[in-house]
């Protein structure tokens, strides 16, 4: 059951919020030393937060503050054993990841840490396809226009699992209306992207003599445009 309310003063009121940016230990000694009152911290803490009386405090460490405990020994009775699980100096937590670590996405595709500096964080490692990092070592860049789709698996990295393709096979491919080749069976996807780009080029073929009639009409029609 809960106690009465405590009435204030409307000076107890005034003094309270003038004095509410205190710390909160400091603001209720002073108070019950100042009105000879018996209230506790925590009462007086709710009311400040009833008012919306800020303090101006976040809670946060503001950048610039030392910490208090900075540069002081850990005091080793105070928690035997605690000393022997300290890391020492120049040892790395077992989840530090080394260059050349890898790590699997969640769409299934290898990571690997190479030595690149993070264009977004400024780190001297970064995280690339491994898929396509091989690839490129043994092939060159990927050209503009064009992606790597794998032949198979698509944990296996080596580069003769991936075939360069346009991307304008990649909607004929894996797109609302292609042919689901992410979602085949490893030894369809060689068939389904065989018969992907032979159709693309028919297309293609038939696009261009398309407009080798349209420009020959123009020409015999004497609009050379």
């Amino acid at each position: 059951m809960k106690g009465h309310p405590i009435i204030y003063s409307a000076a107890e009121l005034r003094w309270l919020k003038a004095n509410r940016k205190l710390p909160i230990s400091e603001y209720a000694q002073e108070f019950c030393r100042k009105f000879c009152r018996d209230v506790a911290a925590k009462n007086l803490h709710a009311l400040r937060k009833r008012n919306g009386w800020r303090t101006g405090r976040t809670g946060c460490f503001e950048k610039g503050l030392i910490p208090h405990n900075k540069g002081k020994p850990h005091p080793a009775g105070r928690s035997p054993g605690a000393a022997k699980n300290h890391f020492r100096k120049g040892n790395l937590p077992h989840n530090t990841n080394y260059l050349g670590h890898e790590r699997v996405s969640k769409d299934g595709y290898v990571e690997i840490s190479v030595d690149e500096t993070n264009p977004h964080t400024g780190f001297e490692r970064r995280y690339v396809l491994k898929h396509r990092w091989l690839w490129e070592k043994a092939n060159g860049p990927v050209p503009a226009g064009y992606a790597l789709k794998c032949k198979g698996d698509r944990a296996n990295t080596d580069p003769s699992n991936w075939e360069l393709v346009s991307r304008a096979l990649l909607p004929r491919l894996s797109g609302r209306y292609g042919r689901g080749y992410d979602e085949a069976p490893n030894e369809l996807k060689p068939t389904i992207l065989a018969v992907t780009k032979l159709e693309y080029r028919v297309r293609e073929s038939r696009t261009d003599r398309s407009e080798t009639h349209e420009w020959s009409q123009r020409i015999c029609s004497g609009d050379p445009k």
